[in-house]
This record gives C-alpha cells, sequence and structure tokens, in this order.
C-alpha cells in the first residue's frame, strides 16, 4: 500500500505532541516537524537500513523519495536473483537503463540469474561500473547458455567471483572469453549441485575446466570448490601447482577427494592454514604421508570423512598450529584419540573445536579434555550425543568463560529431561562473550518452571553480545522469543529450522568463504 507523505507527516505531528500533568497537550519544540523536513542526507540514511525491495516501495510514494532511492549510494550490493532478494527485472532493457542510472560507479557487488547474464549486460556492467569488485553468476538452473561468441568486455577489476554451476550445461564458451579478464581474482567460489543429487547413478559431466581456469587466476588466496561431482584430487593438484598465494582451499562435499595429493599441497602451498573437507573420501593412508609438522595449517574440518582411529592419531599429533578443528561424525574419534591429542601437546593453540555426533567418546574423556583447554575455547560444539547431557555442561560451563559459540545438544528423544532453567542461569553467569548459543534438545525433553522468565532475563541481560539463540520449536521457544522481543531485540532468538550455528564463523577467512 502507497503511503502518502501527509500521512506520514500527521504522524511526525502526533510524536512530537507532548502532555502536561494535567493532560492537555503543550506546544513542542519539535511541533510542525514532518518526515519531509528532514533532510536528504538524514532520509538517505534511514533508507540505507532498508532491503532493495522495501526501498522500491518507498519510490512510490513521493517525487522527493523516489530521487532518494535511486540514489547510487543505496544501491552498491545488489541481487538481482529473485528467490534471494525479492527484486525482479522484468527485461534486458530494463536492466541496462537500471546499469546506467541507478548503479554506475558506486556498485561493488553484484548477483546475475542465468536470464541476465548475456553480453550486452557484461560489457554494460564492465563500462559504467568500474569499481565492481564482487560478483556471482548463478547458472544453476540453466538448461541452455546464451550466445557468449561477441563478448568482448568483462569487469576487469573482479577480487571475488561466485560461479553457481549448472548439472548438464559446459562453461567452456562462457569461461575462455574471460580468462584474460579475471587474473586478479583472489576469491573464486564453484557451487557445484550436491544437494540436488539424487540416490541413482547418474553419468557425471565435468562441466567447467578446472585445468584451464587455474591457469588464468595465479593470484588466488581462497578457493571454495563447494559440491562439485567431478572434482577430485587432480584439481587441487592443478590449483595448488599454478596458486602460490592460496591461504584457504574448502572442498566440502566433494565426494570424490581422497587425499591422494595433499602431500603435494602443502609442499607447494606454503601459505595454506585452512583446509575444509568435510564430506570427501579421504583414505587414511594418504593422510598418514602429509608432513603435517611443515605445514603452517591452523583450520581443519575432517567431518564425516570415515578416517581411522590410527590416522587421527598420528595427524593430530604431528599438527602444531592447530586452532580450529572440526571432526564430528567419525567413528574414529573415540578416547585414545583425544588422550593422544593431549598428551603430544598439539591442542595448546585450540579455539574451536566441533565433535558433532561422535559416539565413540566418552563424557568422562570429554570432561578432562575441557578441564585442561577449556578456558582456551572460542567455540565449542558437543551436539548429536545422547549421552553428553546439561550435567555435563553444567560442569564445564565455569571453564568455558571465553566462548563465543556453544552448540549443545541432540534432536534425538531422551530418557533423562533437560534442566534448561539452571542451563541458562550458567550459561549467563559464565559465559558473557557468548555471542551464539544453540540448543537442539527435543523441546519435550526441556524441563523448566514458572520462574524460566528469570533465567531468560538474567541470560538477555548478562550476554549482551549474544546474536543468535537457536532451539527447537516449541513452548520453550515461544517463552524465549516473546522474552527478547519485549526488550526489542526481534533478531535472537529463532528455531533450528531456520537457523543452525556453525564455529564456522571463527574461521579467519569466513568472510570470503560467504556464498550465497
Amino acid at each position: 500500500m502507497d503511503v502518502s507523505p501527509d500521512v506520514w507527516g500527521q504522524l511526525a505531528l502526533e510524536a512530537s505532541q507532548v502532555y502536561l500533568t494535567d493532560g492537555t497537550a503543550a506546544k513542542s519544540p519539535f511541533a510542525g516537524t514532518t518526515i519531509e523536513k528532514l533532510p536528504d542526507k538524514v532520509l538517505l540514511h534511514i533508507f540505507s537500513y532498508l532491503s532493495h525491495k522495501e526501498i522500491c516501495r518507498m519510490a512510490k510514494v513521493c517525487k522527493k523519495w523516489r530521487m532518494i532511492a535511486y540514489d547510487t549510494k543505496l544501491w552498491k550490493n545488489v541481487s538481482l536473483r529473485p528467490e534471494i532478494s525479492g527484486l525482479h527485472v522484468g527485461s534486458l532493457e530494463s536492466l541496462l537503463a537500471l546499469i546506467s542510472i541507478r548503479f554506475g560507479p558506486s556498485l561493488r557487488y553484484i548477483e546475475l540469474p542465468i536470464e541476465l547474464i548475456t553480453h550486452t549486460v557484461l560489457h554494460e556492467l564492465a563500462n559504467k561500473c568500474p569499481n565492481l569488485t564482487h560478483m556471482l553468476l548463478d547458472f544453476s538452473t540453466a538448461m541452455q547458455l546464451h550466445d557468449f561468441s561477441e563478448l568482448q568486455a568483462f569487469p576487469t577489476k573482479l577480487r571475488y567471483l561466485c560461479i553457481c554451476l549448472s548439472e548438464v550445461i559446459f562453461m567452456e564458451g562462457f569461461m575462455r572469453k574471460i580468462y584474460n579478464f579475471i587474473n586478479g581474482l583472489e576469491i573464486l567460489h564453484l557451487i557445484g549441485t550436491y544437494e540436488k543429487i539424487e540416490e541413482e547413478e547418474e553419468e557425471i559431466y565435468e562441466v567447467i575446466n578446472v585445468h584451464k581456469l587455474k591457469s588464468a587466476t595465479p593470484n588466488l588466496r581462497v578457493i571454495n570448490l563447494y559440491g562439485i561431482n567431478f572434482v577430485d584430487d587432480s584439481h587441487i593438484d592443478a590449483f595448488s601447482s599454478n596458486c602460490i598465494q592460496l591461504e584457504c582451499l574448502a572442498v566440502n562435499y566433494c565426494a570424490k577427494v581422497t587425499g591422494s595429493t595433499l602431500k603435494t599441497l602443502f609442499q607447494r602451498s606454503r601459505r595454506l592454514k585452512c583446509l575444509l573437507m568435510n564430506g570427501t573420501n579421504l583414505q587414511s593412508d594418504y593422510l598418514t604421508q602429509v608432513e603435517w609438522e611443515k605445514c603452517s595449517l591452523q583450520e581443519l574440518d575432517i567431518t564425516a570423512t570415515d578416517l581411522s582411529t590410527e590416522a587421527l592419531q598420528d595427524m593430530l599429533s604431528r599438527l602444531p598450529g592447530l586452532r580450529f578443528l572440526s571432526a564430528g561424525q567419525l567413528n574414529g574419534f573415540n578416547d585414545t584419540v583425544l588422550k593422544t591429542w593431549v598428551e603430544s601437546g598439539m591442542a595448546r593453540n585450540l579455539v574451536a573445536l566441533d565433535l558433532d555426533s561422535s559416539d565413540n567418546l566418552s563424557e568422562d574423556a570429554i570432561y578432562k579434555f575441557l578441564c585442561k583447554h577449556g578456558h582456551q575455547l572460542w567455540g565449542l560444539g558437543l551436539s548429536g550425543m545422547t549421552h553428553i547431557t546439561d550435567s555435563l555442561w553444567q560442569s564445564v560451563l565455569p571453564i568455558l568463560t571465553n566462548a563465543k559459540i556453544l552448540i549443545m545438544g541432540t534432536q534425538e528423544r531422551l530418557g533423562v529431561n533437560i534442566l534448561v532453567d539452571q542451563l541458562m542461569d550458567s550459561i549467563a553467569r559464565n559465559c558473557l562473550a557468548v555471542e551464539r548459543l544453540e540448543l537442539r534438545w527435543d523441546p519435550d525433553n526441556l524441563r523448566f518452571s514458572d520462574k524460566s522468565q528469570k533465567a531468560i532475563d538474567t541470560l538477555r541481560v548478562k550476554c549482551l553480545k549474544l546474536k543468535c539463540l537457536s532451539l527447537s520449536d516449541g513452548r520453550y521457544y515461544e517463552i524465549t522469543k516473546a522474552n527478547f522481543e519485549r526488550a526489542d531485540r526481534m533478531t535472537v532468538v529463532r528455531t533450528l529450522t531456520n537457523c543452525r550455528v556453525s564455529n564456522y564463523y571463527l574461521l579467519s577467512n569466513y568472510k570470503d568463504l560467504v556464498f550465497n
């Protein structure tokens, strides 16, 4: 619904009324002030807090608001994917006009869906948006590419490029046209179709030529190959042969990666400090061949990789600088591994640990580990284990005084109840720096009293840095959400359906690894 300036003015006038003790209205010094009288700079600042979809609505109010809504300063970061931003560009002509009039030199980041990725659009971006440094190109739904034979220009200052791949469309016709323009890239995301793969075996196509791509991108610092069904160890070897600046490599959910080229990777990439291999098919024998003691690795994710106990012991006892470890869903990660790691002294620099669904770890072994190293941890995940209940957390929370991220509980129904009031109170008293908190326990296992509001109040008042509290949907979630909303903290409490907490926020390259 369009809102007229007169309505806004009346609302501002009513808000400016000051009432005397006898109830009569007194003249406020701001009486007569309406939103129309605000300086353009102030309105522009207010508009900057709105989404682009909301800004477009505001442009319909009046000519002044339309002028402000079209200010290029509000269009620095733009997503034109309707499913992400709600913005839909009806035609290429409309987009070309937007690039020229509304985006211009202010544009820094843009996301384009397949129907808007044409040579004319890319030409216009190259010519009219000289400061464009971040680009996402979404080919994931493509059944056919546009004709790029006439593509002669492409943004040349890109530092970040994200390409969402299609399962069936070969990209070489497009890629060979842009190779000469992307040698300044520092961050590359290639996003596969992992989440769309069906159980049935289907023919796999190598839809992008990684071996040619690596030759065109020698300055890459961060490479994220996510869920690409054709990526294997030869592609890791290709990038390591040409990208000497490489600091972070992520190959999460690339099932063909076995680790056969890891030894060579660390020999070539001396600056590599982050390696993320969640859901890969790592082989224990390959990992034992790596010279871990000579590498600079600080952050490692080996979740769901089925490594053996022996391989884990060997690796963790030879990694001197490890600060971040995600090692959940590993049957081989048991008490012996934890004990060997502690005795080696290689956990001395650890600040983040995730042991999700590590059913072969005992409560006693975890407690002893945290007694020694808990004080240094910024992030701890002990979720997905039925034998880890609030009793262990109550005993270790006084140690976790530096924790910023805590992930606890399992969604499986338990035979015991979780005393959530006492748990919240203990978190509030001991973990003042906590920013993200997740309780995965089934709502039927949560026990709380009429005094729950007091415990929630304590958490809200003492943990002022808390940005996210994720809970299972249920009565306790509703009580907690209402409590925070009354204090005008509307976005803190969320359901597990919509938000999951991860230690990944603590990665040194986290912002570079984010893709939409």
